[in-house]
């Protein structure tokens, strides 16, 4: 899509929710900084039943914040990352990754190429983020029927929302990490330009070096692999690849080709009135990072004449997108309806993927995707939204090495959502039809899906502030143009991908119990939860093998997925000024293809625990994450060891909780251990980092 379509777009957009308005608006009184704020989609907001919500925020993002949105959640129940490389991770949730995860920025998709592979980084700096959202259950059907494991939405104020007190607000952030000698610096101007109109400008800046990791580089499957190597070379009287082997065996320390650079800027403009507020905005994100390969490829992969493979030449990735977004709401004095919102968003992408000096493969992308919603006036317990959506993309990769043909994905969808509640008891329900079409350009193959998704539940009050609940969901998930047309070598994942083109949809029965209860000195929640799909989509290895790569394919099997999530808080006591507070966290998720042995990659049992000690300007925690071995694995899988982290924190307000101002100093991974995430493709030869000292300051005024 070019500038001037996506421009079309917006002024479309801007017509669409102007027109019908224009005449009852008149400029008002605007709304003050410490109003409410309206994000995503404006129900799921106050939505608190069918949605499980976790929400990142204030000095803990400050305190996790990474390079890559993934990597920036794992402490929350339930969540996990791809952490593929410090450039690239994204979210797993609930042990679902990739196209059952969505990824947004507002309410609208980040609209990358993130989810096609665990390589590909998403565009989206967590550095600037105001906060970010967590939504799992039946909700997620408000997003998009394929967002089986959930939905993470990054809230930024690229848009302004609220007109700054003062005529304007700055925010400035910056940090330091020792693991990859990194340094970080972001800054946000909101500037009041006339009463209702209000400028945003932001910008951020990342780089990092090679991460240094705790104990081995490789896993201990592959360092067996490496002495059995340079056993057999020995044997056949070739001693420097023997060395080279063992030197790979033994290897501590920085990971190699693990450096990144990111770079990230938008302005936006809005018109913020009593009743009307529309704004526009365009963002640049640039990222240049390393993508490390397999130790032991090049052994592998000599071909004749002694050329190296695949893998010979150290892969890196340069990645730039535009994005322009357009936000409007309008809020009803009266009727049945109490707000309208529109949310569009465009993007141009390219990613270049270097095997050294030399491009190897490059990813072209352009997509819209828009969402209009109507949200109800409450009565009598009663309150809802509905709304329509849409989504287009097209993705082009262009080199040798493609691994997936020219496409284009669209998807139209209409979704309701209602909730009723009398009392102490309350039900509701969720419902969603999709069109979605996905189209092989190069092979004029074209695949159509008509779905439709639906969830109910119910909620009881047994007593104060405790809620009990059951959820029901059947979702039909329509298949990926990966999962349809991949057909070529994949580098990253070093294994020549296979699609199927006659693959049906991918259909889910999902139910989940929960129990929440909120007192003065103690919180918990627990949530069960069990999902039996049939024709669950995954990949297996064939046993073939094509330009020298293990062939996998694209198969479907039935599943089920089953897991619990666990979250607790307490005050212990008081003494010195300080609140002593402990707070843990435990999930676990069993994944099995019917007949077919462990789904692959599913994150094992974690157990994480802290203690903080909290004031108004100083706040210090200590906490123990606990990971427990994965060797429930796939054919093609290995074990992954256990580990325990041990963490510390110090928090310094220097003005107290009255203003943002906070100065945070951070000890990760205190006893350098050794430490891998089993739902990574990379786990055996990309370790998490070994021990991270981070200082980080946030400056609000």
């Amino acid at each position: 899509m070019s500038s001037l379509n996506v421009a079309q777009t917006l002024l479309a957009s801007v017509a669409v929710i102007a027109a019908p308005v224009a005449a009852q608006v008149q400029p008002a009184a605007p709304h003050k900084e410490d109003e409410a704020i309206v994000v995503t989609a404006p129900y799921v907001a106050e939505l608190d039943l069918l949605a499980g919500k976790s929400v990142v925020s204030g000095e803990k993002l400050q305190r996790d914040v990474r390079a890559q949105i993934g990597d920036s959640l794992t402490s929350l129940p339930g969540v996990s990352a791809t952490s593929f490389t410090p450039g690239a991770s994204r979210p797993v949730l609930r042990g679902f990754q990739g196209e059952r995860v969505r990824v947004l920025t507002d309410g609208i998709g980040s609209i990358d190429v993130s989810n096609t592979s665990a390589d590909h980084a998403v565009t989206i700096d967590p550095l600037t983020a105001e906060r970010i959202e967590v939504l799992r259950g039946p909700a997620v059907l408000l997003f998009g029927s394929q967002a089986t494991g959930g939905v993470v939405n990054v809230i930024d104020h690229r848009i302004p929302r609220r007109i700054p007190r003062e005529g304007y607000h700055v925010d400035l952030i910056g940090g330091l990490g020792s693991a990859a000698d990194e340094r970080s610096i972001g800054a946000a101007l909101d500037l009041r330009l006339a009463d209702n109109l209000v400028v945003h400008v932001d910008g951020s800046y990342r780089k990092s070096d090679d991460l240094r990791t705790g104990g081995h580089i490789l896993s201990r499957a592959l360092r067996a692999e490496q002495l059995a190597i340079a056993e057999e070379e020995l044997e056949e009287g070739h001693p420097d690849e023997a060395a080279e082997a063992l030197e790979l065996a033994a290897m501590r320390g920085k990971l190699p080709n693990s450096a990144t650079e990111q770079k990230s800027g938008g302005m936006g403009l809005s018109y913020i009135g009593d009743k009307l507020t529309l704004g526009v905005s365009i963002g640049r994100f640039e990222s240049d990072y390393g993508v490390p390969m397999r130790p032991g490829g090049l052994h592998h992969g000599e071909e004749e004449g002694g050329e190296e493979g695949h893998g010979a030449e150290a892969v890196t990735i340069g990645l730039k997108q535009t994005k322009y977004d357009l936000r409007g709401d309008y809020r009803f004095d009266g009727g049945f309806f109490d707000r309208a919102t529109l949310r569009v968003g465009a993007a141009d992408y390219k990613h270049t993927e270097f095997e050294g000096a030399e491009i190897g493969t490059v990813f072209k992308s352009n997509g819209t995707e828009g969402r209009f919603e109507l949200s109800q006036r409450e009565r009598s317990g009663w309150r809802g939204a509905s709304g329509v959506q849409m989504f287009r993309r097209e993705l082009e990769a262009i080199g040798e090495e493609a691994f997936v043909p020219p496409n284009r994905s669209s998807q139209f969808g209409l979704f309701t959502v209602q909730e009723f509640a009398i009392g102490k008891i309350g039900a509701e329900a969720a419902a969603r039809y999709e069109r979605t079409e996905q189209r092989d350009r190069a092979n004029d193959i074209t695949r159509r899906y008509d779905t439709f998704s639906a969830a109910i539940g119910g909620f009881v009050e047994p007593a104060s502030r405790v809620k009990a609940g059951v959820n029901l969901s059947r979702t039909v998930r329509a298949p990926s143009a990966e999962e349809l047309f991949s057909n070529g070598p994949h580098i990253a994942t070093q294994a020549f991908e296979l699609g199927d083109p006659d693959l049906k949809t991918e259909k889910a029965l999902g139910g989940e119990a929960y129990v929440r209860v909120e007192r003065d000195a103690f919180s918990a929640s627990a949530t069960l939860f069990t999902t039996r799909f049939d024709d669950f989509i995954y990949q297996d290895e064939t046993g073939e093998e094509r330009d020298e790569l293990p062939v996998f394919q694209y198969f479907q099997r039935d599943a089920r997925f089953s897991g619990i999530e666990l979250e607790a808080s307490a005050r212990l006591f008081e003494a010195g000024g300080f609140k002593f507070v402990a707070d843990g966290v435990a999930d676990y998720v069993r994944a099995t293809l019917k007949g077919g042995g462990p789904v692959p990659r599913i994150p094992p049992l974690r157990l994480l625990g802290g203690l903080e000690a909290q004031s108004d300007r100083l706040d210090g925690r200590v906490e123990v994450e606990w990971v427990d071995k994965q060797d429930r694995t796939a054919s093609f899988e290995t074990a992954t060891d256990g580990f325990t982290l041990v963490n510390a924190s110090l928090a310094w307000r220097p003005w107290g909780k009255r203003q943002e101002t906070a100065i945070v100093l951070s000890a990760n991974n205190i006893f350098d251990v050794e430490a891998r995430r089993h739902a990574s493709f990379t786990k055996d030869f990309v370790p998490l980092a070994g021990r991270d000292i981070r200082l980080s300051a946030r400056v609000s005024f």
